[in-house]
């Protein structure tokens, strides 16, 4: 059985990372490095992390599809991009 801390590699399609896109303003996504996951996941531990509906992140990420302004972060849970305007994590202030 895989425990929780062993971080995973995100397996997402190189054919479909070049075709998704944020939700809301169109602008090209790319795969989060493994520290900015780290970060946020420790956040998510702390309890501390929101998502743009303004409601706590409770599960840990996999990985991370970064907006090209690097503003909004989407989650990646078992190698599916979740891709919905809601889900998606602010950025800003998460030095």
């Amino acid at each position: 059985m895989e425990t929780k801390e062993s971080p995973k590699k995100v397996n997402v399609d190189q054919e479909l990372l070049a075709i998704l896109c944020c939700p809301e303003t169109k602008q090209d996504v790319a795969l989060a490095d493994d520290a900015l996951v780290a970060k946020l996941n420790a956040k998510i531990e702390q309890g501390q992390l929101k998502n743009k509906a303004g409601q706590p992140v409770g599960e840990k990420l996999d990985g991370g599809l970064i907006r090209a302004d690097k503003k909004i972060l989407y989650p990646i849970r078992e190698d599916i991009p979740v891709m919905l305007i809601e889900e998606g994590i602010p950025l800003e202030g998460l030095a």
